[in-house]
């Protein structure tokens, strides 16, 4: 009864943990995309490094607009 109750222990534990996982992994995407990114290429802007600041914009904005069209 007690090896029952271990693999089944661990059985619903791992799936706690993974859904954890999970979860905290759109967490971090959502705050790397919608929160930092603006912020360094803000940064970029201020500090003079305008020449590479617009490329990196320009290709999330195509990407953004293909994901965004793919999703359709």
């Amino acid at each position: 009864m007690i090896t029952l109750f271990t693999i089944l222990m661990f059985y619903v534990f791992g799936h706690v943990i993974w859904f954890a996982l999970k979860a905290s992994w759109g967490l971090l995407k959502f705050f790397l995309f919608i929160v930092f990114l603006p912020l360094i290429l803000v940064g970029m802007v201020i500090s003079g490094l305008v020449a590479f600041a617009i490329p990196i914009l320009v290709i999330i904005g195509i990407f953004a607009l293909i994901g965004c069209f793919a999703k359709n």
